[in-house]
């Protein structure tokens, strides 16, 4: 069974971004002075100023605001006060999940109303040593070594946090992500059908997520505590493809701002397994979770670094990823 037809044209271009913006992140840090900060939940109020907020929510992998792997309730560089449209946020992201599996990111958002983020995320997945492992089987003419994955997404916020001058409200926020993936197609139709024979027949689907955020203040620290759900036909956040069913999973994190420039954040992302795995070549899917470190450089630029335990991806057990990621807000 075939899988649509993928967007090849596209992979030269996106290869020769990835390095050029990782190249300007780095420049950028290293020539721009540290402001100090404000706090998050600032940033997002209805009285924001029209002076630089902190640049928090990181962009999450997909594009979207949020730390890692998962979202957050407040919006990208909103508008400031006074100022028609949001500015838009640029952002570079990278994980090692062993094995030769690499995963690449680079992101954008622009938040044209206060309540509006629209973003993309372009994902690259070295898939690592699976080839190796589908010839060995047998798969002889077997040679995609890698996969794109395209998010396209927009959130609304419902609720502002506090909002109705009511201290209990969370920030609440509505997202749609339409997900393509270039380069599964050529996996399935090179192992013969093997995916769409276990159940992931598609290489494209829409994802639709609800977030909380609340921040914390009466504790020693500052803690904000972001849960959601996310109905998804993805395996693997689509990177394996997709399924004709949805399914429903929770994720969330907990960020603690130990200073007005350093955080430390945990993630939890339960993935859904409505797939027949093929023996060990591929494996049934196991939540993630993450622990990271995050630095606020200025009032422009954020920069994280985090360990995962991923479980099972693909042919392997990934329990030891390591990542880094940085977003630069205009």
């Amino acid at each position: 069974m075939n899988i649509d037809l993928s967007l090849r044209s596209h992979e030269r271009l996106f290869s020769l971004l990835a390095p050029a913006l990782a190249a300007l992140l780095v420049t950028i840090v290293w020539n721009v002075k540290a402001d100090e900060t404000n706090s998050v939940a600032v940033a997002n109020s209805p009285s924001a100023s029209t002076e630089k907020p902190t640049p928090l929510p990181l962009h999450q992998i997909g594009g979207s605001g949020g730390v890692f792997v998962t979202l957050s309730a407040y919006i990208v560089n909103p508008p400031r006060n006074g100022e028609p449209v949001g500015r838009p946020s640029v952002g570079f992201s990278y994980a090692n999940l062993g094995h030769g599996e690499n995963l690449e990111a680079l992101t954008i958002s622009e938040s044209p109303f206060k309540r509006l983020e629209l973003s993309y995320g372009w994902d690259r997945f070295d898939l690592g040593d699976l080839p190796l492992a589908l010839r060995n089987a047998g798969f002889v003419n077997y040679h995609q070594d890698e996969v794109q994955l395209h998010n396209f997404n927009a959130r609304l916020q419902i609720l502002k946090e506090d909002e109705f001058d009511q201290k209990w409200i969370p920030a609440l926020t509505f997202g749609v992500h339409c997900k393509y993936n270039d380069g599964i197609s050529e996996v399935n139709n090179e192992g013969l059908g093997l995916l769409a024979s276990h159940g992931v027949t598609r290489n494209h689907g829409v994802d639709y997520t609800l977030y909380a955020s609340k921040m914390f203040t009466q504790l020693p620290a500052p803690v904000l505590l972001q849960l959601g759900g996310r109905a998804t036909e993805g395996v693997w956040e689509g990177l394996a493809g997709f399924t004709d069913t949805y399914n429903f999973a929770f994720e969330g994190n907990v960020v603690v701002f130990l200073s007005h420039s350093f955080a430390l954040a945990a993630e939890y992302k339960q993935q859904p397994t409505d797939y027949r795995t093929t023996g060990v070549l591929v494996k049934k899917a196991d939540d993630w979770w993450t622990l990271d470190a995050v630095y606020i450089v200025n009032k422009h630029m954020t920069l994280a670094a985090g360990y995962g335990h991923f479980g099972n991806m693909l042919n392997h057990k990934d329990n030891g990823v390591w990542g880094i990621t940085t977003k630069w807000e205009f």
